[in-house]
């Protein structure tokens, strides 16, 4: 069958110069001397063409080759011709950004539960009643919620195939996936699909970022376990090092192309200068010219294809598209609130710092250096920068921000996509559920218009081509059809160039063994190992503590994480955090059971969880950056900005208490435990923290940012010299994290310890001391 099928399509190309086929998977590959390989699934009706003893796909199989399907023209010359091919209908669906889709999706093990169920009762139980018993949607495989076994898991869900089909969505948002095969081979199943489909328009595949070692950080769904483990974004610009970041965009990139993901979904480029921030954890820290070092480093490591993989440009094969966020600057959210809620709505510029937000874009991701020129997509945040803008709505929504600040002054033309959920209904200030910031009382068609009129291109986490087709109607109404078509393919061109660039139209499947074989292969893991240990901070090494002596005893505090409301309206169980077992080896350490027996103490903690300040029982809440209970007696009196619908948003005088304030109390009875023995005390930091509360019973302590505990062992016992930078301050107390103005960098007054030192931006210890060297100097550091 095979055979056959190989002469079959070579005769469909007679005339052309030696092209190869190669059958994988789903997809044939043809290879050609003079041209780029194509892939392409017979079964999706698409032929080949042969046109100067060159290879083409007929995407929209009239038998003839189109500017669109000649790969010889410039991307932006075919994403032209393709605009004006398509309608609006088929317009509208590439404007939207699918909601988060799981490969496979199990809801929660919903299928495994309704067999089970079925077969304790006896009866046939239909996904409605599942729905009703679980209180939520099911996804559903062939009409069947997924089991195991009942369909291969890179099958398409019925949903996907109906966003695809009916909705005409060709960018889909992938969260978790089985395995790096699992999801080649589900790449493979979309683009046969879509294939099949009008214009043949392949899909854009997208990631958030899926590269941390830890399997519990914030939007880390991870690639079954198997994608190389780097530092998260605060460790990376702890390192101080662009190259670094460059070189990690490069392996992510060759990663990302080979699970079928042609875009990132990063980098996070605010300036991180409100130190009670959610996504603190997820920027490159407070300093605008280091974020913006790393924002360029980060954009061209991603979208700059290697030397013999590019099309056009520096763009390629392997390159893939930077969504870079959140313009113009989400790191103000005022009193450390995050907008995914109302309570976080907006950002704050009491220093007039508001244009200072911007220079990791503008001097960063939009002044790359690799030769793709800038970051292809940006997203604003859900924020209303309140003051900024002729009107108070969020980013998306506001014209002054989008069309005159980004369009017009900065001179940005690449694709400009919402944040995810923006056109959905808030139903309360404390529910997760639409972030509409400012254009509550809007209808969703409504919102969808003022999105497209601020100079937007595409609507995050909407699978629904509706509400676009009804802002159509809206705007041909008050402009005309005919200008409003252009509004249309305006969008369609930039949307349509980031597919184009990256090569998807001429093969957008990928083998599912080199998949396998790149994806976490030993050497991208070593190069994302040893990046972990450079992002390692030691703050303290009193009477030099560290490293220890190989064979030295050191017992592990226990350790467990309470049971705790999470971020997105849910609880989180208690944890019992697993330590070494006593007689394990642990980089050649010895654990013992008890304090007595140690040479020196371990443990290992996280930065204060102080609460996202709001909860429905009790309203507006501080956040604490300190573990023991904190009244913010110093708080504004009055919030500076304030919603018509509930007025003044102030928590002075209100009391919060830490989820972990055990890890405070844990060092401090480890050091009565241990006497004069040394308490070493490693502290996973998402935010900045208040170190008078543990500084003081620690020998030594180092600060980590979402690594492998085996990369800090390197550092305990001497293998490796910690080098890394504090990219932000520790606050000497929370007074002065309300006193400080949420816009404005390095303006807290910082912590001192025990033996002088001052914990401030820039701020690292060696085993000689103080690192003083060419990057402290370029960035500056204040002792």
């Amino acid at each position: 069958m095979k055979h056959s099928l190989t002469i079959l399509l070579a005769a469909a190309v007679v005339g052309c110069q030696n092209p190869t086929f190669t059958e994988c998977d789903n997809f044939v590959s043809v290879s050609q001397p003079d041209g780029p390989t194509l892939g392409y699934s017979p079964e999706s009706g698409v032929k080949l063409l042969s046109v100067d003893g060159l290879v083409f796909k007929d995407l929209n199989r009239n038998g003839e080759l189109d500017p669109y399907e000649d790969w010889r023209l410039a991307a932006a010359e075919r994403a032209e011709d393709l605009a004006r091919r398509m309608t609006i209908e088929q317009i509208a669906g590439l404007m939207l950004y699918s909601n988060h889709q799981a490969i496979p999706e199990t809801t929660y093990g919903a299928g495994e539960r309704m067999a089970q169920m079925e077969r304790e009762t006896g009866e046939k139980i239909t996904v409605e009643q599942m729905e009703k018993i679980m209180g939520m949607e099911i996804t559903t495989y062939n009409g069947e919620p997924w089991r195991d076994g009942l369909v291969e898991p890179w099958t398409l869900s019925d949903n996907q195939k109906r966003f695809l089909r009916d909705d005409n969505l060709r960018h889909v948002l992938v969260t978790s996936v089985q395995s790096p095969e699992v999801a080649a081979k589900w790449n493979n199943r979309v683009q046969a699909f879509v294939e099949a489909l009008g214009l043949g328009i392949p899909a854009n595949n997208s990631s958030d970022p899926r590269h941390g070692a830890r399997a519990d950080s914030e939007f880390n769904a991870g690639a079954g376990g198997e994608i190389s483990m780097w530092p998260g974004s605060l460790g990376m610009a702890a390192t101080f090092d662009a190259s670094l970041v460059e070189r990690f965009g490069r392996i992510a990139a060759e990663e990302y192309r080979a699970l079928g993901i042609a875009t990132a979904l990063s980098p996070q480029v605010d300036i991180a200068t409100e130190p009670r921030w959610f996504r603190f954890a997820g920027t490159f820290g407070e300093s605008p010219i280091l974020a913006a070092d790393m924002a360029r480093a980060y954009c061209d490591g991603f979208q700059t294809s290697p030397d013999g993989q590019r099309t056009e440009g520096a763009w390629g094969n392997l390159s893939v598209n930077a969504m870079v966020k959140h313009w113009p600057g989400g790191g103000a959210c005022e009193a450390g609130r995050d907008a995914h809620y109302g309570f976080g709505k907006f950002a704050v510029f009491p220093g007039e710092n508001y244009e200072k937000h911007k220079v990791p874009f503008v001097d960063g991701a939009f002044k790359l250096a690799g030769g793709t020129n800038q970051a292809s997509a940006v997203m604003p945040y859900y924020t209303i920068s309140w003051g900024q803008g002729s009107e108070a709505v969020g980013n998306s929504f506001n014209a002054d921000v989008i069309s005159r600040q980004l369009r017009q002054e900065v001179g940005y033309d690449g694709v400009v996509c919402t944040d995810w959920g923006i056109t959905a209904d808030a139903p309360h200030p404390g529910k997760h559920a639409g972030k509409p910031w400012g254009v509550e009382t809007l209808t969703v068609a409504e919102r969808h218009y003022k999105v497209l009129m601020a100079g937007c291109d595409q609507f995050g986490g909407n699978n629904d081509k509706m509400p676009v087709l009804e802002a159509f109607k809206m705007g041909a109404e008050e402009h005309g059809e005919e200008w409003m078509t252009e509004r249309f393919r305006q969008s369609a061109r930039r949307l349509l160039l980031n597919i184009f660039r990256c090569g998807l139209f001429e093969n957008p499947y990928t083998d599912p063994a080199a998949a396998a074989a790149i994806v976490g292969s030993p050497e991208r893991m070593a190069e994302g190992y040893d990046a972990q240990r450079r992002s390692i901070v030691m703050l303290k090494n009193h009477n030099s503590a560290l490293p220890l002596a190989q064979g030295a005893k050191v017992y592990i505090a226990p350790r467990t994480i309470p049971a705790h409301p999470n971020f997105w309206g849910g609880t989180n169980a208690e944890r019992q955090i697993q330590q070494p077992q006593p007689g394990t080896s642990l980089g050649g350490l010895s654990v013992v059971s008890t304090p007595d027996e140690a040479d020196a103490a371990l443990l290992f903690i996280d930065s204060p969880m102080g609460g996202y300040g709001y909860t429905l029982a009790d309203g507006y809440l501080p956040i604490s950056l300190q573990y023991s209970d904190y009244t913010a007696a110093s708080a504004r009196p009055q919030s500076i900005a304030s919603d018509p619908t509930e007025g003044d948003r102030s928590y002075r005088g209100k009391t919060v208490r830490t989820i972990n304030r055990a890890d405070m109390e844990s060092v401090g009875a480890m050091r009565k435990a241990m006497g004069n023995k040394p308490v070493i005390v490693v502290v996973n930091v998402s935010h900045p923290m208040v170190m008078s509360e543990i500084e003081p019973n620690a020998d030594a302590i180092l600060a980590t940012f979402d690594i492998q505990r085996q990369a800090v062992v390197d550092v305990i016992n001497g293998s490796f010299e910690p080098s890394g930078l504090l990219p932000f301050q520790m606050p000497s107390t929370m007074q002065t994290v309300e006193a400080n103005h949420e816009d404005a960098p390095h303006d807290l007054d910082c912590h001192r310890d025990a033996d002088g030192n001052l914990y401030d931006f820039g701020f690292g210890l060696s085993w000689q001391g103080i690192i003083n060297d060419e990057r402290t100097t370029k960035y500056g550091l204040r002792q």
